[in-house]
């Protein structure tokens, strides 16, 4: 082989090698340095596509896990106020066992009245004010939850209507609705009250003479400013009609014939419940039994589903697991392994400059044929 000085083949192989070397030296330090056999997509193009894939699906269930969890405290929110309604539907059918009972005086049931009626209006707001961040839990209607990563992981719950309970348990005596013709309404205005006990009182209001009132509402205003008509009735205005109910509880009849209003139809109670009588009672215990029946059911759904949604918090903490561990072996850098690639690299690149160094002495003979 000829002695050359412009084309040094030892020292261009020599440096070609080290620069192969220094890159998979860098790769591999890079590597240690961020824990990562994939940094790029360089790097492994399909394994950086399937680990990102599980990147979202381990993001996806460690939120869908937070959501189960804060389905839960929505559930126990619900569950803690349907434990008081069923307290109180408890209390209000042993009111009715108690009202059943003939002993009672017109008073005893009055009292047996107010009481329930307290805590049927201790109901409506139950339902009407609990909450979880705003969401109404006791009006019905159901909600949904995310507990995966994927659009058609949801679960749906069904919410109790405490305040349609409270409704249907309202605890108003019927009424009486009468026509009023202002213009022609004045002096003496009777009314009956059919009391428990099946007695019947006649209330007399005196108005002013005719020509006195303008519209319903001042006729109404006058009734319940009479002093015997307030004591057992109160006059109310609906749809441009004179309402009366009795305060005592009983149920307000038709006007006497020498009244000048015109009477319509009785006013239906809004509510089955009714304790002024022992058939009354007996009705009632069976209407509060639904009840009880029905927001007993809602209470069982409730737990049912608080019970689903712990059995998918330990579901989704064992996919976690597995994806995550999935994830690592496609995309975690071995470090034992890198370590042994590194010190290779390391040495080659030491033993490259070495030998970089020398090729290019290697062509120096040349100068002495030149002396």
């Amino acid at each position: 082989m000829g002695m050359q000085v412009n084309t040094n083949v030892a020292a261009n192989n020599a440096y070609r090698n080290l620069a192969a070397t220094q890159n998979d030296l860098s790769k591999s330090l890079e590597k240690l340095s961020s824990g990562l056999r994939i940094n790029r997509a360089a790097d492994d193009a399909a394994g950086l596509a399937i680990s990102e894939g599980l990147k979202s699906q381990v993001g996806g269930l460690t939120v869908a896990s937070r959501n189960a969890q804060d389905a839960i405290s929505v559930i126990q929110t619900a569950e803690g106020s349907l434990n008081e309604v069923t307290s109180i539907l408890q209390r209000m059918r042993d009111l009715a066992v108690q009202a059943g009972n003939d002993s009672n005086s017109v008073e005893s049931r009055a009292a047996i009245t107010t009481e329930a009626t307290a805590l049927t209006e201790e109901l409506g707001r139950i339902g009407s004010s609990t909450n979880f961040n705003g969401t109404d839990l006791l009006k019905g209607g159901s909600l949904s939850f995310q507990i995966g990563a994927n659009t058609a992981d949801q679960i749906s719950v069904d919410l109790a209507d405490v305040t349609s309970v409270a409704t249907a348990l309202t605890t108003s005596p019927a009424g009486a609705s009468f026509t009023v013709a202002p213009a022609t309404t004045g002096g003496a205005q009777t009314f009956s009250v059919t009391n428990a006990d099946s007695s019947v009182t006649t209330v007399t209001a005196t108005l002013a003479a005719s020509g006195a009132y303008s519209n319903v509402d001042q006729v109404a205003a006058a009734l319940n400013a009479n002093a015997q008509f307030s004591s057992n009735l109160q006059a109310t205005v609906v749809a441009g009609k004179l309402e009366v109910k009795s305060t005592t509880g009983g149920t307000v009849g038709t006007a006497n014939p020498s009244t000048t209003l015109t009477a319509g139809a009785v006013v239906p109670s809004s509510n089955a419940l009714n304790f002024t009588s022992a058939a009354g009672a007996a009705a009632a215990i069976t209407t509060i039994t639904n009840q009880i029946d029905t927001i007993s059911s809602a209470r069982a759904e409730l737990g049912a589903s608080q019970n689903r949604f712990e059995s998918v918090i330990k579901n989704l903490a064992v996919s976690k697991e597995n994806l995550s561990a999935a994830g690592s072996r496609i995309r975690d850098t071995d470090m034992a392994e890198e370590m042994v690639k590194y010190t290779r690299a390391n040495i080659l690149s030491q033993a490259g400059t070495a030998m970089l160094a020398q090729a290019n002495q290697s062509n120096s003979g040349v100068l002495q044929l030149l002396q």
